[in-house]
């Protein structure tokens, strides 16, 4: 039997559904809940978060900027296995959540909390994430879902408990609310729910809000040189910036000409098909530098394998399994393969495309003298050609005979 909780920490937006869960969990467990606001670049207004969370009752509100962190240990080491699910999305909600499950656990145990709680609903894929985290963190740790116990089931009875506990909520019954449900932080802007259900019609094209439509886009191409080392980006056009500001850089750049828009129908892990739209300006621009330095840098067996093994992480990281042994080995193999992807990448931004025109590496793995159609200066036997084409074509030479044997050619 599970014992009832002392003390819940729960991950807090400042949203209806966090606040509704906040004073659920106070009615319902009459115990101290403690409110976990995350900052990861989300550019809301988490100071009036806090605020309503001590109004609503919460024992301790806990505020963290963790953008450097989210960006240098998370965002970059994912980029570095150049992941990206179902060949679409980048992973932008996915990848948050093990940082904050992490530091959820961390204020637990400053606080002597037995329990965390979450606001995620019981048919996404952010349940899991969060709870795959913390048991993985906290093996021992109570967890409390709310959306799979409560009889809150819908807007309106939301709003009702809401309004029963005292939370203005005129403005949303007004109908001054969101269109969709959207998760934010530094790495893309989410879009799914409402109107988007209907995986027949168009997004507004007022919904986006990180980049222009690309027919609004500047008619000037930009150019812009990113620099890397070791497979993370560390410059953009000479000048050197930490993670977080340099991923907030490229988003302005890249969003200003329409680059990093998604509009997909992804598989979640419970089953069923859900359609998003994301706007991930920074990191698309990224993923397209990234591999043209690859291209040059790296071997193209490791390529291949990397590229037969990118999406199995890339299913890890959307699944919640940031934590299992086998994304860790997984990861410990893309970062190896990352020693020599350093240098300079020219790119052109235009009209939502992003086109490579010239790229650089100490490493390069490029050499002329053999590549060149011009003179070889003897490093190169063209007629070893000859042999190597007989070799492969042996079997292929032995499928024909045989072929021809039972009368199929």
């Amino acid at each position: 039997m599970v014992s009832k909780p002392r003390k819940i920490v729960l991950a807090y937006s400042g949203g209806l559904d966090t606040s509704v869960i906040l004073l659920w969990l106070k009615e319902n467990y009459a115990c101290e809940v403690v409110a976990y606001l995350a900052d990861l670049g989300q550019d809301e207004n988490l100071d009036a978060a806090a605020r309503r969370a001590k109004d609503l009752g919460a024992t301790e509100v806990v505020v963290e900027d963790l953008q450097a962190t989210f960006v240098e240990d998370y965002v970059w080491p994912m980029l570095r296995a150049n992941a990206m699910y179902e060949s679409s999305y980048l992973l932008g909600t996915s990848i948050a959540r093990p940082l904050i499950a992490t530091r959820q656990v961390a204020a637990a145990a400053k606080y002597e909390a037995d329990a965390l709680a979450h606001g995620a609903t019981g048919k996404g894929n952010d349940q899991i994430r969060f709870e795959l985290c913390y048991l993985a963190l906290a093996p021992d740790i109570q967890v409390i879902a709310p959306w799979r116990k409560w009889d809150l089931n819908s807007r309106s009875k939301l709003l009702d408990y809401a309004e029963r506990h005292g939370v203005d909520v005129a403005d949303k019954r007004a109908g001054n609310q969101a269109p969709y449900s959207m998760d934010a932080n530094l790495l893309h802007i989410s879009y799914e729910g409402g109107e988007l259900e209907d995986i027949a019609a168009s997004p507004s094209p007022d919904m986006w809000i990180r980049t222009v439509a690309p027919q609004q886009a500047p008619d000037d191409a930009q150019h812009v040189q990113i620099e890397f080392e070791a497979g993370d980006p560390v410059a953009v056009d000479n000048k050197r910036l930490k993670g977080a500001d340099l991923l907030r850089h490229l988003n302005q750049i890249a969003g200003r000409h329409g680059i990093g828009r998604a509009d997909l129908v992804e598989s979640r892990f419970v089953g069923m098909k859900s359609r998003g739209c994301y706007e991930t300006p920074g990191a698309t621009l990224l993923m397209q530098a990234r591999r043209a330095l690859e291209a040059i840098t790296l071997d193209r067996e490791v390529i291949r394998l990397r590229d037969d093994l990118m999406p199995r992480y890339a299913t890890l990281v959307y699944n919640g399994l940031w934590f299992s042994p086998e994304r860790e080995l997984l990861q410990n193999m893309f970062d190896r393969s990352q020693a020599c992807v350093t240098g300079t990448v020219n790119c052109q931004l235009y009209k939502g495309t992003v086109t490579i025109t010239s790229r650089a590496s100490k490493f390069s793995l490029v050499d002329q003298r053999i590549a060149s159609f011009e003179d070889d200066a003897g490093v190169y036997n063209q007629a070893d050609a000859e042999g190597f084409i007989k070799l492969n074509a042996l079997r292929l030479q032995t499928l024909a005979r045989r072929a021809k044997k039972i009368g199929k050619i």
